[in-house]
């Protein structure tokens, strides 16, 4: 993958994009803890370094809804959209609407040629939703 993107492969590349496809959603925090079970010496800086380089490559997705940090995922280049608990952050992915998605198509594109739309579900996830409130 990274010298399919013209990228020169390092320990510290691999293990990020490693801990990024077997964490998906995660953040910064949990995929520096992931690079570091197989790098312990890697620095914080480092990995966001990699991160950004690998955003830049198109080989990994930072998405970051609303109220929350920013998070990685390997699932690129299908302009998948995302479901959010509004209470404990969890994540999934969501495919793309199906059927008629008036929604999807802006009504006035003021000149921008459009290539992704992107949508955030919100809700409760299977877990909070059985929680009782008082």
């Amino acid at each position: 993958m990274l010298r399919g993107a013209a990228l020169r492969v390092t320990r510290p590349r691999v293990a990020v994009l490693n801990a990024v496809h077997t964490h998906p959603h995660a953040d910064t925090d949990a995929v520096i803890g992931a690079v570091r079970t197989d790098l312990p010496g890697v620095s914080r800086q480092a990995v966001y370094d990699v991160l950004h380089v690998l955003t830049a490559a198109g080989l990994v997705r930072r998405i970051q809804p609303s109220g929350s940090v920013a998070r990685y995922e390997s699932r690129v280049g299908d302009n998948h959209h995302h479901v959010v608990c509004r209470s404990c952050g969890r994540m999934a992915d969501v495919d793309c609407a199906v059927g008629a998605a008036p929604c999807l198509t802006a009504s006035d594109d003021s000149g921008f040629s459009i290539d992704e739309a992107e949508v955030v579900y919100w809700g409760r996830c299977p877990d909070c939703s059985t929680v009782r409130s008082c």
